[in-house]
């Protein structure tokens, strides 16, 4: 693809605890999936935009994303000093200034993705990727209204549910950019994820669903994904 007047922020800052006791000496987004760390089957997914800029948003073992720098081009660490007492709402939070500047993809870093057709598309207004799972889901889902997404909470039934991967269009980037800091004065926003952070403000931003199919993206939460996908 041509270059874009892109970015994306990529948050590797946890402490992976459910994949103890592999993150014990590895941060989780560089275990390896088939032999390749997880965040770089998302940053190579990402280059195939041209992207201006690629943020990566570290804290746990900090120290071992360096690589990423000299591996690939366009890449910049930002550091989370707050990963340890918050939510991922911390991470975000760290990136913030870079929000508003470009339209903007972030992802979550614990993702294989085995199909970077997802990325060949002309975004034309700001998404959340979403897997429409059939029956029950105690995941991250999505309310609709006219193909709005209007609600984003855990739990619910025949509906999208959030694939760790968002678009924003600059100007709704700068929103959550005013929304993180109204959220960082309330007391107990260290609790909060980001994606609570932009359901409070769904009625300033136009936010829908870009269809993904359920193969195409795995989140790795537990040793127990990690071996699946091994075989």
């Amino acid at each position: 693809m041509e270059a874009q007047n892109e970015i994306a922020v990529i948050m590797a800052a946890g402490t992976g605890t459910r994949m103890l006791p592999l993150t014990k000496t590895t941060a989780k987004p560089l275990l390896p999936v088939l032999g390749v760390p997880m965040i770089e089957t998302v940053i190579n997914a990402l280059k195939k935009r041209n992207l201006l800029k690629i943020y990566i948003v570290v804290g746990y073992k900090k120290e071992q994303f360096e690589y990423l720098k000299q591996k690939y081009e366009n890449i910049e660490l930002i550091e989370n000093t707050e990963y340890l007492e918050k939510n991922n709402i911390s991470s975000l939070k760290a990136a913030a200034n870079v929000l508003g500047k470009e339209n903007c993809f972030i992802c979550e870093a614990d993702l294989y993705i085995t199909d970077d057709s997802i990325f060949h598309h002309e975004f034309e207004r700001s998404c959340y990727f979403g897997k429409f799972i059939e029956g029950y889901s105690d995941d991250w889902i999505f309310e609709m209204d006219n193909n709005r997404i209007v609600n984003i909470k855990k739990e619910g039934t025949n509906l999208f549910n959030m694939a760790g991967i968002s678009y924003w269009l600059k100007e709704d980037a700068a929103e959550i950019a005013k929304a993180l800091d109204r959220a960082y004065k309330e007391p107990e926003h260290g609790k909060l994820f980001w994606d609570e952070v932009v359901n409070k403000i769904l009625d300033k931003v136009n936010v829908g669903v870009y269809p993904i199919k359920p193969e195409q993206i795995t989140e790795l939460d537990t040793v127990e994904d990690l071996k699946k996908i091994a075989g």
